[in-house]
């Protein structure tokens, strides 16, 4: 059934829309969303396409890819998801959002000319496609949602297909162990076409499925590497059917160095002359909202003013949408790290979907964590405070069991811990990408919000 919503709707009544057309929220499977892309001419947004899955990487990955190709002169389309404040976030075209009425626009075209029921991912999904093409663009990012193989950005053949990272997620939907979730992912690969991974023990089935297909696979330790040299590091190819590539003394990035480096290997392999300055000045200048991003006090103002702080009180705060143990091991690394440079105490608000392994999350963090606070989470997937706080409690010591604190909302807690701590301790926002959003809405103008 069609919408009686037109194309100047706002994008509000189409969100809501396209939440409930749909019988799943999610229904993995590429046949009704590829039929409708067929009729529509959607499936080659753009003469070169890149998707990149993996476990955790993709979004800072996708991020420099797309510095790296702007740098160079190309106009550049990316698809992303979660978004963290706006829906708008999930489609950039030449670096920019596009304004709320483009996307009721394709949606509204897409719903008129839709053969099929479609979920919201694959409404999103086809509507990025449809703006991508409206603009015309040299190079297409894709993504990955979840998992690679039955995920609705699929559809299209890649010309280079990225792993990022292969790890416990999503078991629900993509299988227990590593093997299967490695098998999952590597169903982006393409005939003919190349792969770059960026996961350094690579899965059994992710190798064998290249084989079958004919998929060159450019894997990390084996055909590039990369190494840090104090306050520099370097990438370099062994040679694989193209001149060696060797980069050296360049700038750390904001982001983390394994998908950086990920990111190389795929210019390694594009068609595209990428130069070694624009290389050194992008990964200077490339960051990600909500990964590892430490909030200035300057954006903490609103909080100061409307909890009535005194801004020079407050801690240094960092926000993280890590929700998976792979994720929580590179956390419990950084904090490692920044408390080697500064000791200090650590204080989390932590809140967590209800199908997430919170005890493998918790657990690698447990030890770099003194007080932790434990946060609500609404919606179908979310779960409570409490049971939160009752599904860790085997890993946390009994000082910490005793000295948590539950509390209504990540508001709530945010307001508690920051009322309670010093301008000299460290304060980590984490576990879900609703958590980190939550706390980014606070800071927006009251108008934005």
């Amino acid at each position: 059934m069609k919408s009686s919503l037109q194309a100047t709707s706002s994008l509000e009544k189409w969100l809501c829309y396209i939440e409930q057309s749909h019988s799943k929220v999610i229904d993995m499977g590429l046949g009704r969303v590829k039929r409708v892309a067929e009729q529509l001419n959607l499936l080659c947004p753009a003469p070169f396409v890149i998707t990149v899955g993996g476990t955790n990487g993709k979004g800072t990955t996708c991020r420099l890819l797309e510095m790296l190709l702007l740098n160079a002169g190309l106009r550049v389309g990316v698809y992303s998801s979660p978004h963290l404040l706006r829906y708008t976030e999930r489609v950039r075209i030449q670096n920019q959002e596009l304004p709320e009425a483009a996307h009721s626009a394709s949606f509204y075209f897409l719903d008129q000319n839709r053969t099929e029921s479609l979920s919201y991912f694959e409404f999103s999904t086809l509507s990025a496609l449809y703006l991508f093409k409206q603009a015309q663009l040299d190079v297409v990012i894709l993504e990955v949602g979840l998992g690679g193989r039955l995920d609705a950005t699929n559809i299209v053949d890649s010309d280079i297909s990225v792993i990022t990272s292969i790890d416990i997620d999503h078991v629900d939907y993509l299988g227990d162990n590593r093997e299967k979730i490695g098998y999952e992912k590597a169903g982006i690969f393409r005939a003919g076409k190349r792969a770059v991974i960026g996961e350094a023990n690579l899965p059994d089935s992710v190798v064998q499925y290249a084989a079958e297909i004919g998929c060159e696979l450019f894997c990390r330790d084996k055909n590039w590497s990369y190494r840090e040299q104090g306050e520099t590091w370097q990438w370099q190819s062994q040679g694989h059917k193209q001149p060696t590539a060797l980069w050296q003394q360049l700038p750390m990035p904001h982001i983390p160095l394994a998908n950086a480096a990920t990111a190389l290997a795929v210019c390694c392999c594009l068609p595209f002359q990428i130069s070694v300055e624009n290389i050194v000045n992008t990964l200077m200048q490339v960051e990600l909202s909500g990964r590892f991003q430490t909030i200035s006090a300057q954006r903490l103002q609103p909080l100061a003013e409307q909890w009535q702080l005194a801004l020079a009180d407050l801690p240094q705060v960092i926000v993280d949408v890590g929700h998976n143990p792979h994720a929580a091991r590179y956390l419990a690394q950084k904090l490692q790290q920044l408390n080697t440079q500064h000791k200090r105490k650590v204080t989390a608000v932590f809140a967590m979907l209800k199908d997430k392994d919170a005890v493998q999350v918790v657990e690698p963090l447990a030890a770099a964590i003194q007080q932790w606070y434990f946060a609500d989470l609404n919606g179908y997937r979310g779960q409570s405070a409490e049971q939160l706080k009752s599904a860790v409690a085997e890993v946390l010591t009994p000082q910490q069991r005793q000295t948590a604190i539950t509390s209504a909302s990540v508001t709530a807690a945010l307001k508690t811990a920051l009322c309670n701590m010093q301008a000299d301790e460290l304060l980590l926002i984490f576990g879900s990408f609703f958590t980190v959003a939550e706390f980014l809405a606070l800071l927006e103008p009251k108008s934005a919000v």
